[in-house]
C-alpha cells in the first residue's frame, strides 16, 4: 500500500491544507456551545438584550468563518483525491499495457475493467473523505470532552465512559465488514464478466437458444452478490442505531447529573445546554466517523485489489537492444522451432509438444488442424506473445528473447483471428501499422488486402468513420482492413491467423495471390481450417492435439498424412482426388 501513496506526491500541499482547514472549522464549532452557555447564563439570566445580540453576532461570525474553512477544505481534498485517482489510473493502465498475454489470461479482462473503474472510484471517494474527516472527527470528539471538563468535572466523566463505548461499537463493525467488502468486489467481477461475455456472444447465445440458461447463470451470480451486499449493509446499518442509543443514554445521564448539579448550585443552566451540545457534536462526528470507516473499508479493499495488479510483474522481459549474435550458418532462416512446447499458466496439459520446423525467408507456410489443435498457440510464439516453456524459438538466427519488443513487433506482423478495429477512421486504423505511411502506401496495402474497392465506395474514402469494434463494416470488410493494417507496416514475417475465414473463396484466392506478388522476401504464415487456402503454400504444418503430425507440400501430405487426408476429404468429399494426390479445380 505504501507504493500507492507515491501517486499522491504531486498533491502534498493539498493533502496538508485540507485537514488543517477542517481542524480550524472544528475549532470554531467547539466554541459555539460555550457562546450559547454565555447567552443563557449571562444574557438571558440578566435580561441583557444587547449582550444577547452581541453574542448572536459572534455566533454568526463563527458560522461564516467555519463555512469558509469548510469550503476551502472541500476544494483542496477534492483536488487531491481527483488528482491522485487520475495518476493512479494512468499508472494502472500503463502497467496493464506492460503485462504479457499470460498475465492477462491469469488476471482476467473483466476484473481488470472493474479495478480500473469501480475500485479506483472507491479509492478516490475514500481518500476524499479521509482528508476531510480523519483529523476533524477525532479532534471534535477529544475537544468536546476537554471542553466538557472546563464546564463541569463531574458531568464530564460521562464523556469518559461514553466515548470508549462508542469507539468499540464503531471499530468492531469496521473489523467485521472490511473483509466482506473485498468479497463484494470479487463477486462484482463475476457479474461483470458474465455481462461482458453475454454481450460479446449475444448472437451465439440466440443462435443456440440459450437465453434462459445464460439468464439463469447471471441471476445466480447476481443473487450471490446481492445477498453479500445485503449482509454487509445490515452489519453496517447497526452502526447508527447503536451509536444513537449510546449517545441518548449519555444525554439522559447528563440531564440527570446536570439537574442535580443545578439544584446544588454548582452548575448553571447554560452549562448543561453546552454539555448536551457537546454530546450532540460527538454524536454527529461519530456518525460521520462510522460512515468514514465504512467508506475507508471499501476503499482499502479496493486499494488492495488495485495494488495486486500493480504488483503483478510481467512474465517476460525484453532487452533494450539486440543481444547475442546471429548464427551465420542460419542465414536466410526467418523462423526456427526446435522441439518447442507451450503450456499455458494454470493449464493441466501442454498446448504444444515437440514442434520442430524451419521457415526460410520468402516461404509461405500453412498451418492447419482441427479446433483446439494448437494452431494459434504456435503462431503466437513467433511475435513472442508467449514464451515457449520447452525448446527454443529463433527469429532470423537469434533467439526470440534476444529481440527488443519494438523490433520484434515491427518485423513480425500478425492479424488475429478476431478482426479488431478501433473508433476513429479507416486512415487512423491503418496508421497503427506505420504512423509515417503516406496515402499511396495505405492504398497499396488496401489493394493487396482486397479492400480498396469497398473503401473507394465510401463517401469519405480513407476518412470514413469507424465505429467501436468496426460495427459499421461487415465481417469480411473488417478482416480485410486488419490485413491491410498489418501490410502497412511492411513486416518481414506476416501471420494470418485464420483471418480470412469471412472471405469467399475468390476473394481469399485473390488475397493470397496479391500477398505472394509483394516485392521482397516476406515470410508468410497462413493459419486456416480451409485446405483450399493452404494447398499452394510451400509447406503445410499439420497439427493434431498439440503435436505436429505432418509437414510438407499439399501433394506430399495427401499421400502420407492421415490427419490431412481426413481434413481434405471432409471439405471436398472427393476420394478420387486423394488417390490421385490432386487438388480440386
Amino acid at each position: 500500500m505504501k507504493q500507492m501513496l507515491r501517486y499522491l506526491n504531486g498533491y502534498k500541499k493539498e493533502s496538508v491544507i485540507a485537514p488543517l482547514f477542517k481542524m480550524l472549522e472544528a475549532y470554531f464549532d467547539l466554541l459555539v456551545p460555550l457562546v450559547m452557555a454565555d447567552i443563557v447564563n449571562v444574557g438571558i439570566a440578566a435580561g441583557d438584550g444587547r449582550y444577547i445580540l452581541t453574542r448572536c453576532a459572534l455566533l454568526l461570525a463563527l458560522a461564516l468563518v467555519g463555512l469558509g474553512c469548510s469550503v476551502t477544505a472541500q476544494y483542496f481534498s477534492a483536488k487531491a483525491a481527483v488528482g491522485y485517482a487520475t495518476a493512479l489510473r494512468h499508472a494502472l493502465f500503463a502497467h496493464i499495457q506492460s503485462l504479457g498475454f499470460s498475465e492477462m489470461d491469469t488476471i482476467g479482462t473483466s476484473t481488470l475493467i472493474t479495478r480500473m473503474t469501480s475500485d479506483v472510484n472507491l479509492v478516490q471517494g475514500g481518500l476524499n473523505m479521509f482528508l476531510r474527516l480523519f483529523l476533524r472527527s477525532p479532534f471534535v470528539v477529544v475537544g468536546a470532552m476537554v471542553c466538557a471538563f472546563t464546564v463541569n468535572f463531574k458531568a464530564a466523566l460521562i464523556f469518559v465512559v461514553t466515548i470508549p463505548a462508542l469507539s468499540v461499537v464503531v471499530f468492531s463493525i469496521m473489523a467485521v465488514t472490511s473483509p466482506l467488502y473485498r468479497q463484494v468486489q470479487g463477486r462484482l467481477d463475476r457479474v461483470l464478466g458474465l455481462t461482458r461475455e453475454n454481450l460479446t456472444g449475444v448472437r451465439v447465445v440466440r443462435a443456440f437458444g440459450k437465453e434462459a440458461s445464460e439468464a439463469g447463470r447471471f441471476e445466480e451470480a447476481n443473487g450471490l452478490l446481492t445477498r453479500l451486499q445485503l449482509k454487509v449493509g445490515h452489519l453496517s446499518a447497526l452502526s447508527n442505531p447503536l451509536t444513537y442509543v449510546l449517545i441518548n443514554l449519555a444525554i439522559v445521564a447528563l440531564l440527570w447529573t446536570g439537574a442535580i448539579e443545578i439544584n446544588l448550585g454548582s452548575m448553571a443552566s447554560g452549562d448543561l445546554i453546552a454539555l448536551v451540545n457537546y454530546m450532540n457534536q460527538i454524536l454527529v462526528e461519530l456518525v460521520k466517523l462510522a460512515n468514514l470507516i465504512v467508506q475507508i473499508s471499501k476503499a482499502w479493499a479496493s486499494a488492495g485489489r488495485v495494488q495486486a495488479v500493480l504488483a503483478t510483474k510481467p512474465g517476460m522481459t525484453f532487452p533494450a537492444a539486440v543481444t547475442g549474435r546471429a548464427d551465420e550458418r542460419k542465414a536466410g532462416q526467418a523462423v526456427r522451432f526446435d522441439h518447442v512446447g507451450l503450456t499455458y499458466a494454470g493449464a493441466g496439459a501442454p498446448s504444444l509438444t515437440g514442434i520442430t520446423f524451419t521457415a526460410r525467408q520468402g516461404e509461405t507456410i500453412g498451418v492447419i488442424g482441427g479446433t483446439g489443435s494448437g494452431k494459434s498457440s504456435l503462431v503466437s510464439l513467433i511475435p513472442r506473445f508467449y514464451d515457449a516453456t520447452e525448446g527454443t524459438v529463433e527469429l532470423f538466427g537469434r533467439p526470440a528473447a534476444d529481440w527488443p519488443r519494438e523490433m520484434v513487433r515491427g518485423r513480425v506482423g500478425i492479424v488475429m483471428q478476431k478482426a479488431q478495429l478501433f473508433t476513429g477512421t479507416i486512415r487512423s486504423n491503418l496508421l497503427w501499422g506505420n504512423r509515417e505511411a503516406t496515402d499511396a502506401e495505405l492504398w497499396a496495402a488496401l489493394e493487396t488486402a482486397q479492400a480498396a474497392g469497398f473503401v473507394r465506395e465510401k463517401p469519405l474514402g480513407l476518412d470514413e468513420p469507424v465505429e467501436q469494434g468496426g460495427q459499421n463494416f461487415s465481417g469480411g470488410q473488417r478482416q480485410r482492413l486488419t490485413i491491410a493494417r498489418a501490410l502497412v507496416a511492411k513486416p518481414d514475417i506476416l501471420i494470418l491467423d485464420d483471418s480470412a475465414s469471412a472471405l469467399d473463396f475468390a476473394t481469399d484466392a485473390a488475397l493470397r495471390k496479391a500477398i505472394a506478388a509483394l516485392p521482397g522476401e516476406m515470410t508468410v504464415f497462413i493459419v486456416s481450417q480451409r485446405a483450399a487456402s493452404l494447398q499452394h503454400a510451400d509447406r503445410i504444418i499439420v497439427l493434431d492435439d498439440g503435436h505436429m503430425v505432418g509437414c510438407g507440400s499439399h501433394r506430399e501430405l495427401l499421400a502420407r498424412c492421415p490427419v490431412y487426408q481426413e481434413i481434405y476429404a471432409s471439405q471436398f468429399k472427393k476420394p478420387s482426388e486423394l488417390a490421385k494426390g490432386g487438388a480440386p479445380a
